[in-house]
């Protein structure tokens, strides 16, 4: 069943939001109008997105200015209770806040444009966000808003929007591959530095261990590969890998060159099978030239077009991060989360576009969240395994509640039978038996 909306005013941000509602809550049935007589004539269900009521049929939404303003400002938020769950900017319409502007507020980042301080990475610190200082980062909230509207809509008005029975929950498991091996095509002058290092530090076990993989007598700890395709096939599973093929060892960026023999073959062999993506390095945010370079590379490699990425550190800036991912080609990022903490960034838990707050326009790169990743629960928040797997479970019930898309990242060299991963790899393999 079809819905409208009601405006006395259409705005770039109105429609943005109105289109993700559209495809989030009303199974694409969701329209906006500023005629009033369409509005009046109009059979299907309606919503009036203006100050005053107009009949006692509608949902009345009173909105807030942000949606029809066109500056990047302060907002003042008091967050409150609405059916069980924080909301804010509130109003006094049939529902207590306006839930379209505080929807965009969220999903747009608006936050992140606003001044603020940046992390040890030069990355938007997780801790200026109202979702962390709200204590809601866990939560997809805005899936949740809507699931509760829709509730809403079908006890007072015996309303059901279609796609809230038509969804349904999606996993993609994700990782990236910044160091795929450990020994192997690591070339000559990191080799013998390496071994040079554990001859001095005498450390006989890593010595003795990378002779026999640079032997072909054992394989490379950090080869976990054929292992994850036994898991994706035993529990089919569609992956995506991001590779990250920076040119030169520098800073951030220890992989394994892009030029090597079996990093090629490993590229190959995964794009026959799975979704490949690039993994920019932190050189390339100083340069996209050198983006483009690595993007050339994978495209060589796979023999495919590339259009997934994920940055390596989630190093992104608004909107200069993805204005360049565009210009370069990239259709789908899935950058969107922290790299400092575990949770939804975006207060969202499936794919949206990108709403560019400084040109004011919705665009075509596609955002696809993610809540998890194995790096922010040892390193950041030192979990113990028992804890990052109860923390995993929550997001994946969570997201299984609102049909949503849960995405998690998963590094290679953290799920290896190294002693002191061991307990890591056992944790995910359970996580994936007891889900999936």
């Amino acid at each position: 069943m079809s819905a409208l909306v009601f405006t006395t005013k259409i705005s770039p941000r109105l429609q943005y939001i109105v289109a993700f509602a559209s495809d989030t809550c009303f199974n694409k049935q969701l329209q906006l109008t500023d005629s009033l007589t369409v509005f009046n004539n109009f059979e299907g269900f309606k919503i009036n997105y203006t100050a005053e009521r107009i009949s006692s049929s509608e949902l009345h939404i009173q909105p807030v200015d942000l949606l029809f303003e066109k500056d990047i400002l302060p907002q003042a938020i008091e967050c409150f209770d609405w059916q069980g769950l924080k909301v804010f900017f509130r109003t006094g319409g049939d529902i207590s806040f306006d839930i379209f502007a505080a929807t965009f507020y969220l999903i747009s980042r608006y936050e992140e444009y606003l001044p603020h301080a940046r992390d040890e990475f030069g990355r938007y610190a997780h801790i200026n966000s109202l979702a962390f200082r709200e204590h809601f980062l866990h939560l997809p909230l805005v899936d949740l808003w809507w699931n509760k509207l829709c509730s809403f809509l079908l006890k007072k008005y015996q309303y059901l929007p279609q796609s809230n029975t038509s969804t349904t929950f999606q996993f993609i498991p994700t990782y990236d591959v910044d160091i795929a091996f450990s020994y192997k095509s690591k070339g000559i002058i990191r080799t013998t530095g390496a071994l040079i290092k554990e001859i001095t530090g005498a450390h006989i076990k890593a010595i003795n261990e990378r002779i026999d993989v640079l032997a072909g007598k054992r394989k490379d700890p950090f080869d976990t590969f054929g292992w994850l395709d036994m898991l994706h096939q035993q529990h089919q599973l569609q992956p995506v890998y991001f590779f990250l093929l920076a040119e030169k060892n520098r800073g951030y960026d220890k992989n394994n060159l892009p030029h090597s023999p079996a990093i090629k073959q490993l590229i190959a062999q995964h794009a026959n099978r799975y979704t490949t993506g690039i993994h920019p390095s932190w050189q390339s945010n100083r340069s996209f030239d050198v983006l483009l370079k690595e993007i050339r590379w994978l495209h060589q490699l796979t023999g495919r077009r590339i259009t997934h990425s994920r940055q390596h550190y989630i190093k992104m800036t608004l909107p200069k991060t993805y204005r360049l991912l565009l210009d370069a080609g990239i259709s789908d990022d899935y950058t969107m989360g922290y790299g400092s903490i575990n949770g939804f960034r975006a207060s969202v838990s499936s794919p949206f576009y990108w709403y560019d707050l400084i040109h004011d326009n919705t665009t075509r790169l596609r955002i696809h969240p993610f809540c998890y990743m194995d790096a922010n629960a040892i390193f950041e928040q030192q979990l113990t395994v028992a804890q990052a797997a109860n923390e995993l479970e929550q997001f994946y019930n969570v997201v299984k509640q609102v049909n949503g898309t849960l995405i998690t990242i998963f590094h290679n060299h953290f799920l290896t039978e190294q002693p002191e991963w061991q307990p890591w790899r056992n944790m995910y393999e359970t996580f994936l038996n007891k889900c999936f």
